[in-house]
């Protein structure tokens, strides 16, 4: 049994997510958890929400509601909703939690007495109608690398490149939309990522299993110009980590907190202490998932991502953990994706635009979007969600090969024999040939769940549906059973097999559905195949078993239309 500590990109506070973000980190994420606990290893699967910086102070002002207040609720929303999509984490834990308070404040102190950290006087926009200064999403213009015109101060959402404010063309507040802007100087701490550049080449270049795009994003950002610069890691702002030195105050740092991108990242370690705490375990439990002296070199860790992430996480953030001196745990491999778009444009949050999880989720259940997202992962470039497309993945791969041939299959041998698996027959050349092509197809689907290629995993998984179906096709019990009532309750006896079968390998896709599957063919052993053999005999002769509901129903094209429609503006 292998030990493997899971992280997904950890979400914003400021409201619901849309389904790109589903899919470009959290919900793949989830997939390869439930794959490794399927095959018996040990799994700590992290997330959490990220509640620091201007999106949560603006979410929460223009909520009416104090920042902590509003991270609480939001929180607990996004909890519910990552519930709704079966999201499986061991914990779902906040920045704002007092463990990644006092991690962030030790980090820092660590690479303070490293000299990994400087005191910069810099020129930062200070706004006249809202009286302070305008760090980071507190202000919008015109990126001076694309001309997008809603670029933040941070970073330019359209081409991703990281900004200052002062960086940007014609800035306004985004507090009052007030140009009466103000250049003053004002004192922050940076990180100084230069000096870390031989120690992060020499751990980048060592990553030689890593997906090209997560590779590329790192040589570019460690090797071109302004990539790997001293980043500021401290804000004027007044929600956040207070800026300190461990237990100490740091000195001319009064009044201002850490940048969210710098206590971001350290939740993924605070979260599995949150994770103790929440479940009565002691620091050595979760220790043992992060520090390396605690017996965290036997662990590999897989975080998730969207591409537009990839630079924090491949030198930023370990940065932190490099220059800390101290046995924590970097990352082994890095799964980053292309963005998702949604019919003909981009989904946006801070736009309103697609469809966001909570609305989802009032209209079909998890399994649906979960099979579609997956199944199209933008993974080798970018994807697009259409109505269309999702109509038609739904009603052919869900409602007509495994929702149908579960449906026909039980009918049947109710109809024709009883509600327990039969007797008779014996399997042939048609039978091994099945038996042969499901191993083959099985050790497919797994080498690519192993190697988390998320598409190629969908797509080896309806392969083997497919070969059930085929198996009747050629069979045809429902012939044979008028001639030879005994060869037909022998292929019956495989299908019925076949079911729960199919519910076990695709239970990290389609959950909900393989749980129902299961039940319903009375399966209290789930565990993972080890061959295919013995698979599709492990109901026995007289297992008794229930027809099963709707597995998958079929979208409507009046459904498809109305939700096209509906769907086609902007989120109010």
């Amino acid at each position: 049994m292998a030990r493997h500590l899971i992280t997904s990109a950890i979400p914003y506070i400021n409201g619901i997510k849309h389904l790109g973000n589903l899919v470009g980190s959290q919900l793949p994420a989830d997939l390869y958890a439930r794959y490794l606990r399927a095959r018996g290893n040990e799994v700590m699967f992290l997330c959490a929400t990220d509640e620091h910086g201007t999106p949560a102070e603006l979410a929460a002002a223009k909520a009416g509601k104090p920042v902590a207040e509003y991270c609480a609720e939001m929180h607990a929303v996004q909890s519910e909703i990552a519930k709704g999509f079966r999201l499986s984490f061991d914990h779902f834990g906040r920045s704002s939690s007092p463990q990644n308070h006092r991690l962030t404040q030790h980090l820092a102190g660590r690479l303070a007495d490293a000299g990994l950290i400087r005191e910069v006087s810099e020129k930062q926009m200070y706004s006249h109608a809202d009286k302070r200064f305008l760090p980071d999403r507190y202000i919008e213009g015109t990126c001076p690398n694309c001309g997008y015109d809603k670029a933040r101060g941070d970073q330019c959402e359209n081409c991703t490149k990281q900004l200052d404010p002062t960086d940007l063309i014609n800035p306004r507040s985004a507090i009052s939309g007030s140009t009466d802007l103000e250049v003053r100087e004002t004192k922050h701490l940076y990180l100084r990522q230069s000096d870390m550049r031989g120690k992060l080449q020499d751990w980048i270049d060592s990553k030689t299993d890593w997906p090209v795009l997560t590779t590329s994003i790192a040589k570019k950002w460690l090797n071109d110009g302004d990539g790997l610069q001293d980043r500021g890691i401290t804000r004027d702002l007044d929600w956040g980590i207070p800026v300190r030195k461990g237990d100490q105050d740091w000195p001319g740092m009064e009044g201002k907190v850490f940048y969210v991108w710098f206590d971001a990242p350290i939740e993924y370690i605070a979260c599995a202490g949150e994770w103790a705490e929440a479940n009565g375990k002691t620091d050595a439990d979760w220790e043992r998932w992060w520090r390396t002296e605690r017996g965290a070199d036997d662990v590999r860790y897989t975080q998730f991502m969207g591409k537009d992430n990839v630079p924090f996480h491949t030198l930023s953030f370990p940065a932190t953990i490099l220059g800390s001196g101290e046995d924590w745990k970097l990352v082994d491999y890095i799964k980053s994706f292309n963005y998702l778009n949604y019919d003909g444009g981009q989904f946006s949050t801070s736009q309103g635009r697609g469809v966001f999880m909570d609305q989802a989720l009032e209209i079909l259940p998890a399994d649906y979007w979960r099979w579609w997202l997956l199944s199209h992962a933008p993974e080798s470039s970018d994807s697009e969600f259409t109505w269309e497309n999702f109509q038609g993945s739904v009603n052919k791969d869900l409602a007509d090969v495994l929702g149908n041939f579960a449906s026909r299959v039980t009918k049947f041998c109710r109809s024709k024999f009883s509600e327990a698996v039969p007797s008779g027959g014996t399997p042939g050349a048609r039978e091994d040939q099945l038996i042969a092509d499901l191993e083959k197809g099985l050790r497919e689907y797994e080498a690519h769940m192993d190697a988390i290629e998320v598409r190629k995993s969908a797509a080896a998984l309806r392969a083997v549906w497919v070969l059930g179906n085929e198996y009747l096709q050629d069979v045809a019990p429902w012939s044979t059973f008028k001639e030879d009532p005994d060869a037909a309750a022998m292929q019956i006896r495989i299908a019925l097999n076949l079911i729960r079968f199919y519910a076990v390998l695709s239970s990290p896709f389609i959950p909900d559905a393989s749980a129902q599957l299961l039940t319903a063919m009375h399966a209290e052993d789930a565990d993972w195949p080890s061959d295919v053999a013995s698979a599709i005999t492990a109901l026995p002769v007289g297992h008794a078993f229930t027809v099963p509901e709707v597995t998958f129903r079929k979208i409507s094209d009046e459904e498809r239309a109305d939700w096209q429609s509906r769907f086609a503006g902007v989120r109010t």
